[in-house]
């Protein structure tokens, strides 16, 4: 009689790892769909670090959280900031409001050298997305545009400081704020291109919960600064809201992916009982540690299928598996498929 092998689950703490090569959970709906439109000059940095966001929600969900589209005030080719011609899909007056194709998100994309005149047909635009019950955002000073739409009487919004003083002087029913960004119901304002990116991540998880975003920070804060100014990755054992003592133990693991330390070796290294370290286990991460580092080794295993050509057998080996076999049998608990369809679905 075939025995039904158990379905695993990835802990918290790589599960975001992960989540983008897991089954889906459930039939995902339609996408959301987002409309930038660039003004002259806009900021390519503020305008990358927002598509940044949704192109890698996409990334960490194994269907498409959203598309988007960029639209030209007068032509399709809109210079940035940088001096850096971008090609739009389409002109403003094209941007349709209706239908299948009509964005359910629309941005303004400002920043330092746009002008900040009223642009009649960006406002007749806006004015109707709104009557439509869109979502309407500002980066830089695209918040601007919103104020002349009359869309931000009696809300506060993010603007770049350096147009504070224009936007109190012309519009004295919005509540200019002091914080970078700030999230409404129906409208999402940001002042930079940090503030950018936060204010979408802000967005994704109203949408699509914590998990996704969290996923998101998994890659896009890889490399962040800490106060020091140094420069660490943001593995777990880096996380200084751990003990000190789980810290090493997971840098430990880390070392030690190809020949996997014992329980008792691990006690042994960092000074604690055996007991102390299941509770730190169980306390910090919600896991045990076997558990946590087997997670650890095939995460590790699907990095090297995925980015190298190594040979499944090979990759077993680096990674602390027994057989080639049982590396099999535990990423197919994981991921729901074979290492080697994991593979060919990756390669298309």
């Amino acid at each position: 009689m075939s025995q039904t092998r158990e379905k695993r689950l990835f802990s918290h703490r790589l599960r975001d790892a992960n989540s983008a090569f897991l089954p889906a959970r459930q039939q995902p709906g339609q996408p959301t769909r987002v409309g930038f439109v660039l003004l002259p000059h806009f900021s390519m940095m503020a305008f990358t670090a927002a598509v940044d966001a949704l192109v890698t929600a996409n990334l960490v969900q194994a269907s498409p959280l959203f598309t988007f589209a960029s639209y030209g005030l007068d032509g399709t080719r809109v210079r940035s900031d940088l001096a850096i011609d971008i090609s739009a899909q389409a002109t403003l007056d094209q941007l349709p409001l209706d239908g299948d194709t009509a964005p359910d998100v629309v941005i303004v994309c400002g920043g330092f050298r746009c002008d900040l005149n009223e642009q009649t047909l960006l406002t007749l635009k806006l004015k109707a997305a709104a009557k439509r019950q869109k979502m309407l955002g500002g980066l830089w000073n695209g918040a601007v545009a919103l104020a002349h739409a009359g869309l931000l009487d009696g809300l506060a919004c993010a603007i770049h400081p350096d147009n504070h003083a224009f936007a109190r002087e012309h519009f004295p029913h919005v509540q200019v704020s002091h914080q970078v960004m700030v999230v409404s119901e129906r409208v999402l304002t940001s002042a930079g291109p940090s503030s950018a990116l936060e204010m979408m991540l802000a967005l994704i998880e109203r949408l699509h919960g914590k998990d996704t975003v969290r996923a998101i920070r998994e890659i896009l804060s890889s490399d962040r600064i800490a106060d020091s100014n140094e420069t660490r990755l943001t593995l777990a054992e880096n996380d200084p809201g751990l003990p000190e003592p789980l810290r090493n133990l997971l840098h430990l693991m880390n070392s030690n992916i190809e020949e996997p330390l014992g329980i008792e070796e691990l006690a042994a290294y960092v000074g604690l009982s055996r007991r102390r370290i299941e509770r730190l286990f169980q306390s910090h991460l919600e896991t045990t540690p076997s558990r946590y580092y087997l997670e650890l080794r095939i995460t590790h295993a699907r990095r090297l299928l995925l980015q190298s050509d190594d040979s499944i057998a090979n990759i077993a080996v680096a990674c602390g598996f027994v057989s080639s076999t049982h590396f099999s049998h535990c990423f197919k608990d994981f991921f729901g498929v074979s290492p080697s369809q994991a593979r060919q679905l990756r390669r298309g």
